[in-house]
């Protein structure tokens, strides 16, 4: 098992490699680094469906092999959808831009490094799709249904989030103003949140004493919490929106959770001037 798992990790890095040298190409030619999420979205969808239904020991692919499967596709096609159709409507992404603001003339190179680097992050979350799907046992249990229930809520949370969000923004009324309705209330990033949380699915499916090897499936949702919340997602975001919308959005920082959705913080009452009688 342990020269599979290994050959595994080989062929998932290889076709990372290639896949995403594949969007530094259409990057290049576009001039649009938006597309680049896009074919992640994609790259990671193909290659973790491929793993999930890859034989084992020769044999056909079983039923939760399917599912593991149906499970990174459904997750690959909507936010990949979803994220195709914004790219389609900008010239490029800001936060991409800005990195090639900073990198001057070296841009096209350190950007196909950018690039390989995120192949090589996205590694751990193939390879917690594949060990998922090769639980030892033909029979899908609760903790698989559990696991289809936990992707399945990830996903509306995160296309609901999405919705509000381009909601807000097609109203000319809300132009410069900072989105604060509906699940953006609680959270400063729920699309972040619920795209984390969706994750969270592999290990379900995989962890059992019985399959040490379940427990790499862990790898998917602490990756993807550290990527979302301090590298690559909510940092140069953030940064941007203070930019661009200032005071506001600072004062939505102050009162809104960075990641996990609670109820806003409350301003402290201001004190009343005490009366002339009280002062006196």
């Amino acid at each position: 098992m342990l020269l599979q798992f290994v050959t595994a990790l080989i062929a998932i890095a290889v076709a990372l490699s290639i896949l995403m040298a594949g969007a530094w190409v259409v990057q290049q030619r576009t001039g649009n680094s938006g597309w680049v999420d896009t074919i992640w979205t994609f790259s990671l969808g193909l290659t973790g469906a491929v793993s999930a239904l890859w034989p084992i020991a020769g044999a056909a692919p079983n039923a939760r092999q399917w599912l593991v499967a149906a499970l990174v596709t459904l997750w690959s096609i909507r936010l990949g959808s979803h994220i195709a159709i914004r790219s389609a409507g900008i010239h490029d992404d800001p936060r991409y831009a800005e990195y090639s603001r900073q990198w001057g003339a070296d841009a096209p190179r350190k950007m196909f490094i950018f690039l390989q680097n995120q192949a090589l992050g996205t590694i751990p979350l193939v390879f917690s799709i594949f060990v998922a799907a090769r639980f030892p046992s033909d029979e899908l249990r609760v903790q698989d249904w559990l696991g289809v229930l936990i992707l399945v809520f990830g996903i509306v949370g995160e296309a609901v989030s999405d919705a509000q969000l381009k909601r807000f923004r097609t109203d000319p009324a809300n132009k410069g103003k900072v989105c604060d309705v509906g699940l953006w209330k609680l959270s400063r990033h729920p699309n972040y949140f619920f795209e984390w949380y969706g994750w969270l699915a592999y290990p379900v499916i995989a962890i059992s004493p019985d399959y040490l090897w379940g427990f790499a499936a862990l790898l998917a949702p602490l990756f993807m919490y550290w990527i979302l919340v301090h590298v690559t997602g909510i940092p140069p975001l953030e940064e941007q929106m203070a930019r661009s919308r200032g005071e506001a959005y600072r004062a939505y920082q102050a009162r809104t959770s960075k990641f996990f959705p609670l109820p806003p913080k409350t301003e402290p009452p201001k004190a009343e001037p005490l009366k002339a009688e009280a002062r006196s």
